[in-house]
């Protein structure tokens, strides 16, 4: 008979040995980590390397024909990160390569979804008028919000109720003509060169060539009924000078240095259609500065939100991603002593037209749908089962494009500082910060994704940053 007190010992022997036995569950799953290859990218165009398709023990040199000062301008399309993976439609579009509208009095050209299938959801337009020069009444049905570059300029425009806004605006400055409102721009003289702007169209697929022009649509009008609609019946001589053709783009006297001399009646719009963004003080950040405009600040601008980006040497616009918000991205250019006796021009969108030297960054965007993703520009899109990650580099006058979800960052390269806009097709500018949402996540579920250490743990900031270092 077993006595009941080495019965109780016996079990409370086999229970111990059980928990001691027991698997204990790691924090994150066994499996294969990414390599530490740092994949800097392997050449500039002023860092004396000759491009070649070929990175640590892969690729090989090219035998035949080499567009060696394109290559010099692309080293991550030519000799990709390894993180790089699949195939990624084209998201990056130079307005170099954009066919030119020839003008007396200016020029402009433009980027649509014939240029970048992916970008959908916003066009943009390049233009330039000599000092007096118009950009002739018309109207469109998409808006229209702008960037001035260079310059000084006075627009105008009438709405649907007859109110009326005229508006000057100089370098840095904005305005916006919401869908369907005639509107005019002209070149003032203070600047000798006139002015440059970049025009934001809400829709992928609008088109400068598709623009109701005043002069295009009375040439094809009967004379007697365009008499008649001004009171003139009978006296079809007062309408001779009607252009045959839209003229788009032509020279005329600059306007009056007084504003008021050119108001009919005196502003009546509820909101101006102007905006004084070069006036707004920029938010310093640990790597640059930025200064935002959307609806809260720039009432009229409904469909159109922005941020004006100074981003140092070296610097980096931190992993984000927008939630629902289609961007743009136009790289602008810096212009610094050491190179300013080879820049050309200098314009919207990053337009370096000669110059190749610097701002030139990466650019790398990701998502979990496919499309495409844009600047060191990466970009991660996805397939089932299957992770698409794109790397380009990208030069002043240069476009990239990023759908909505679609994790991205930007870093400067060169040797300038590097300034684009960011633009967005939304009423609010809004992203999410890859750094805050991991910071502000219960720690070990972020322990358990990444396997991250106490001490990167502490690097994870609560606020934004935006720009980093």
């Amino acid at each position: 008979m077993w006595h009941p007190i080495l019965i109780l010992s016996i079990l409370l022997q086999c229970s111990t040995v059980l928990v001691i036995a027991a698997p204990t569950v790691p924090i994150q799953p066994q499996v294969e980590y990414t390599d530490s290859n740092p994949n800097d990218v392997l050449w500039t165009p002023t860092s004396g390397r000759f491009p070649s398709p070929q990175r640590g023990r892969v690729g090989a040199s090219i035998l035949g024909p080499q567009n060696v000062p394109m290559d010099l301008q692309n080293a991550d399309l030519l000799a990709p990160p390894t993180t790089d993976n699949g195939e990624v439609q084209n998201y990056k579009w130079p307005f170099s390569f954009s066919h030119n509208k020839l003008k007396d009095g200016g020029w402009a050209r433009q980027q649509n979804v014939k240029d970048l299938p992916q970008a959908t959801d916003i066009a943009g337009v390049n233009m330039r008028l000599e000092a007096g020069a118009i950009r002739e009444m018309h109207w469109h049905s998409t808006s229209e919000w702008a960037y001035v570059l260079k310059g000084d300029l006075r627009v105008s425009t009438i709405t649907p109720e007859g109110q009326v806004w005229v508006g000057d605006v100089s370098a840095g400055d904005l305005w916006y003509f919401p869908a369907g409102n005639p509107h005019s721009i002209q070149a003032k003289d203070t600047a000798p060169d006139g002015a440059e702007f970049l025009l934001i169209f809400d829709s992928g697929s609008f088109s400068e060539d598709s623009t109701f022009q005043l002069t295009d649509w009375l040439a094809h009008v009967p004379k007697s009924v365009i008499a008649k609609n001004f009171g003139m019946t009978g006296n079809l001589d007062a309408f001779d000078h009607i252009p045959e053709h839209e003229l788009y783009i032509f020279p005329s006297l600059p306007p009056s240095p007084d504003i008021s001399q050119d108001m009919v009646i005196p502003n009546n719009t509820p909101h101006p259609y102007t905006y004084q963004f070069s006036k707004v003080v920029p938010e310093q950040k640990e790597a640059g500065t930025v200064k935002v405009v959307d609806s809260r600040t720039f009432t009229v601008s409904e469909t159109i939100a922005a941020a004006e980006v100074e981003l140092e040497v070296g610097g980096l616009r931190e992993l984000h991603v927008r939630i629902l918000k289609f961007g743009l991205y136009f790289m602008l250019h810096v212009t610094d002593d050491i190179f300013s006796n080879r820049i050309v021009a200098s314009n919207a969108a990053g337009m370096d037209l000669l110059c190749v030297s610097h701002h030139i960054i990466r650019f790398s965007p990701g998502t979990k749908l496919l499309g495409l993703v844009l600047v060191k520009l990466g970009s991660l899109f996805s397939r089932p089962k299957e992770m698409l990650q794109h790397t380009i580099s990208m030069q002043g006058g240069d476009i990239a494009y990023i759908p909505p979800t679609f994790g991205h960052y930007i870093e400067n390269i060169g040797n300038t500082t590097l300034k684009f806009v960011e633009i967005l097709k939304s009423d609010i500018f809004q992203d999410i910060s890859l750094s805050q949402w991991l910071a502000l996540t219960p720690p070990n579920l972020v322990k358990a994704h990444l396997g991250f250490s106490d001490e990167v743990m502490a690097k994870l900031t609560k606020t934004k940053k935006t720009l980093v270092k």
